[in-house]
Parts: C-alpha cells; sequence; structure tokens
C-alpha cells in the first residue's frame, strides 16, 4: 500500500486562524451551567464567586477564546432582567425547553445570571458571546442588555451595572440577535426573520453593539431568502450556521456502540459542516461579501441518541467523537477566509464537552485533547494542504481515511493529521519542502480502541505521547495508529 501524502503548501496562504474559532458554548441546559461551571458560594467544592474552580482550571489551560450563552433554545426565552441584581431576588422561571441541574428540572432559578457569566469569561480569559432574545423579547429589552453591559456613561444602567459590583463596562463585543429563529426561537420564516434583525441589529448597535450575528440556517435557500430580504448587510458581522452529526442523517449508533459502517458514517456526517459552510458562503457572496460577513458556526458536535431533553443531553465522549472533532477543526483551518468564529456544543457535561464533572472533580474529555493539540494553530496562518488518501464509501459520500491541515506562524509550520481508519494504521507523507528543520510529533489514542470515553479515573489515559518523525527523500515519514490524532511541529531550516 503507498503511504498517504500530505502536501504543505506554505506559500499558499489562505487567512489567518481567528482565536474565536475555538469557541465553547454554555446553555441553561442538563449540568452545563448549573453543577458543570456554577454551584453557588455554599458547595463544598472550591469556588470562586459560586464558579467551580476545578472547571475553570480544565478551561483556562485549554483556552477558551469566546464563549456563547444563554443558548441555544434558552436564550429566545430568556429575558436579561431576571438574572441581574440581589440573587435571593430573582425569580424563579420555568425552563421551556431543557432539563437542567442536579436535580433534572425543567425550572430556572436565575442564579446564574449576566454578572455570573461575565465574571466566568474574566476567570478563563474568554471573550463573551451572548445571544439576545428575538423569539419572546422585543428590541427595547436587547438594546437595554447592551447598554447594561457597554455602557461607561452615566445612565440608569450603567449605574445599575455598578450597583451589581461591576463599575468598569463588560465590553462585550460579540452579539447575537437570536438563536434558530426558523424553530424554537420562533417558528420565523426567512423574511419574517429578516426584518426582525434588521430592528434588533439597528437598537442593539446604537447602544454599543460592535459586532451581531445573524441566526442563518443549513439549508441554503432559507439563507439566501433572508439575504435577500436583509437589505441592510452592514448591519451583519457574521452569520451563523449549526451541525450536530451523529442522530440526524442516518444510522451511526451510539456514542460507544456502533458496527463498522456505523462508525465511518459519524465521519460522513461530520464533513457536512465544510460543505455548509461553503454553501452558506456562497449565499453570502450573492448577496453581500465574505469579506465582510464571516460565517460562525455557533453549534457544532457529535450528538448521539441517548442523549435526550429528559437526561440533560449527557452522552459518554469516545474516541470517535474526538477524532471526528479534529476533522471539522481541518474543515474550519482550510476555510479560514470564511469562518469567523465556532462554538463547539456545549462546553461542560452536555454533547460533545470538553469537560465532564461529578460533586467532587471535574477532568478532561478525549476532545478537550483534541482541542488542546490543535492549539498552535490559533492565530497563526492557515495553509493549502491537500491529502492524498484512500477512501471509504458510505450511504451519505466517500470519506477520506487521513485529515489534515496546517498553519505557519514566524517561519514555523505545524500540522494537524488524523487517521480516521477503524482498524489499520497508515504511513503518512508530509512534503514541506526544501527548508525542512527539526520536527517533533505528538499523538493522541494510539492505544485506545474508537469507543473508549473518559471517566475521572481513566482520563490522563488520553494525554498524547511521542510520535517517531522521520525523514525520507526530504519528506517527513510518520506512522498513524487507527482512530488517532496527531500533531507536527517543524522548524524551518
Amino acid at each position: 500500500m503507498a503511504p498517504d501524502t500530505i502536501r504543505v503548501r506554505t506559500s499558499e496562504e489562505i487567512d489567518r486562524v481567528n482565536p474565536e474559532i475555538h469557541g465553547h458554548f454554555a446553555e441553561h441546559l442538563g449540568r452545563c451551567v448549573y453543577g458543570g461551571l456554577w454551584v453557588g458560594d455554599d458547595d463544598p467544592l472550591p469556588t470562586t464567586d459560586g464558579i467551580r474552580e476545578d472547571t475553570v482550571e480544565l478551561l483556562s489551560e485549554l483556552g477558551v477564546h469566546q464563549l456563547r450563552w444563554p443558548g441555544g433554545c434558552f436564550a429566545d426565552a430568556y429575558h436579561w432582567r431576571d438574572g441581574v441584581g440581589p440573587r435571593e431576588e430573582r425569580p424563579t422561571r420555568p425552563n421551556d425547553f431543557w432539563a437542567q441541574g442536579r436535580e433534572d428540572a425543567f425550572v430556572e432559578s436565575n442564579a446564574f445570571g449576566t454578572e455570573e457569566f461575565l465574571r466566568l469569561c474574566e476567570l478563563v480569559d474568554a471573550e463573551p458571546f451572548l445571544a439576545a432574545n428575538v423569539g419572546s423579547g422585543d428590541p427595547q429589552e436587547a438594546k437595554e442588555w447592551v447598554e447594561y453591559c457597554n455602557r461607561e456613561d452615566d445612565t440608569a444602567l450603567a449605574r445599575e451595572r455598578a450597583e451589581n459590583g461591576s463599575p468598569e463596562p463588560h465590553d462585550v463585543t460579540y452579539w447575537g440577535v437570536g438563536n434558530e429563529n426558523w424553530g424554537c426561537g420562533g417558528q420565523f420564516d426567512p423574511e419574517t426573520y429578516a426584518n426582525e434583525f434588521r430592528r434588533f441589529a439597528h437598537y442593539m448597535r446604537l447602544r454599543g453593539a460592535e459586532e451581531t450575528i445573524a441566526c442563518g440556517h443549513v439549508d441554503e435557500d432559507w439563507n439566501r431568502r433572508f439575504l435577500a430580504e436583509l437589505t441592510e448587510p452592514d448591519l451583519m458581522d457574521h452569520l451563523s450556521i449549526h451541525r450536530y452529526f451523529g442522530r440526524w442523517d442516518g444510522d451511526c449508533g451510539s456514542a460507544t456502540e456502533f458496527d463498522e459502517e456505523q462508525y465511518y458514517l459519524l465521519f460522513a456526517e461530520s464533513l457536512k459542516v465544510g460543505r455548509q459552510i461553503d454553501s452558506a458562503a456562497a449565499a453570502i457572496d450573492t448577496y453581500a461579501s465574505t469579506d465582510d460577513v464571516g460565517i460562525a458556526v455557533d453549534e457544532w458536535g457529535a450528538w448521539h441518541p441517548e442523549a435526550t431533553s429528559e437526561n440533560g443531553l449527557e452522552q459518554e465522549n469516545s474516541v470517535r467523537d474526538a477524532v471526528a472533532a479534529a476533522g471539522v477543526l481541518d474543515d474550519f483551518n482550510r476555510r479560514a477566509d470564511l469562518v469567523s468564529m465556532a462554538n463547539l456544543a456545549q462546553t461542560v457535561n452536555v454533547l460533545q464537552c470538553v469537560v465532564q464533572t461529578d460533586e467532587e472533580a471535574a477532568w478532561p474529555t478525549p476532545t478537550y485533547r483534541v482541542l488542546d493539540l490543535y492549539s498552535p494553530h490559533v492565530g497563526a496562518t492557515a495553509v493549502r494542504t491537500p491529502v492524498e488518501t484512500d477512501e471509504v464509501e458510505t450511504d451519505l459520500w466517500e470519506v477520506p481515511l487521513v485529515s489534515a491541515s496546517a498553519t505557519v506562524d514566524g517561519g514555523d509550520t505545524y500540522v494537524t493529521l488524523s487517521n480516521r481508519s477503524l482498524d489499520g494504521e497508515r504511513t503518512v507523507r508530509v512534503a514541506v519542502g526544501d527548508d525542512v528543520g527539526d520536527a517533533s510529533g505528538e499523538v493522541l489514542f494510539a492505544d485506545h480502541d474508537p469507543a473508549d470515553y473518559s471517566t475521572r479515573e481513566n482520563a490522563a489515559a488520553f494525554e498524547s505521547a511521542e510520535l517517531d518523525v522521520t525523514t525520507e527523500d526530504g519528506d517527513l515519514v510518520v506512522d498513524l495508529p487507527p482512530n488517532s490524532v496527531a500533531g507536527l511541529s517543524i522548524a524551518t531550516a
């Protein structure tokens, strides 16, 4: 079998990999916020202002460059005033969509609100991304939220913020104008949403919303109808799309139980992320320009059948999921000129989370390890990286067995690559050019089966190991175990 070949064309630059592409998503859903991020001041766990210190430590080490809140579907039923002021005076409301917290109740206590979220962002050094309520809210409510967070002059809402413990503005840059407004966010048709977006974004910008994110769809026709009706594209900085894979377009099995056909189908579904970025970009370029409007993939990840609203969308986080995430991150890098931000769903305990918790500890998932391995790409310049590899046929389309992407930074090159093969090692040649210097590598999941998942007891076993890198005829050569992800650091000669 001929080796797979990755050609890193360092002179063919795509664009800078925005740090916001390594963003995350926290919704009032299951044990993400209540129990995973926030437990309150009286909890026996070590906390800072009620926020779990073990979770903060893991997220800080990973690098959460941008964090989206409060939803998700929850955003378009959330009224921000319920979550500010003295905690004991905040109203308890129904959660219209999700069971949450340690008691799995469909009730929102509002103990975790705007100030708590922005304190979390400060602790993990993340840019906050707030999603305003379009479905059941109005422009007045949205613009007052912006004013509360961002105004520094002497207004009533700025004074209220100071009374709540934040005399200085929070300077929130990113503002979502609704969420999935074609569905749970109000069941709008695209023309109606375009008119609502224009109205909301206009008033939100007047109060200091620097960048606004419009709700898009995975359906290109919906996006085109929205953009045609918008007429004021200058009000939109980003168009969002959401893509989950694992339970929607075929039988991929569960997180930990799947046959060979189901195994590869998950990867086929994950390839839809890149295809839908291209589709959204084509729609934008018809009515505006992707030079001015970025694509925000502000919900993405694996969603398996066992994750239901009744169990708070919890599922095991397996090696297969993590290898699929590596391929999606490669797709983001290869489209660095299009993708302005992205948010893996969700940060803690829910869906394809990066951290899991129990009553006593927090630990990283295999997907956490992949995000960490990909961190050298952040802020670097993506370059063209064609891959020559075998493919496996699925009911959707063929799946390349090797995925890769590369960035350059200060003359050095970083390459990530993964082997999607269920049971076969792949020998991979990495052709970088004549100026290859010292190279080192690390590999994830070399000794793991694709169904393996993290627990409190075994989390350390998913750490990376050293990968042997040899040179042959001027190319780098590595042997990738099945279901593995690797990173190569290559210095300039």
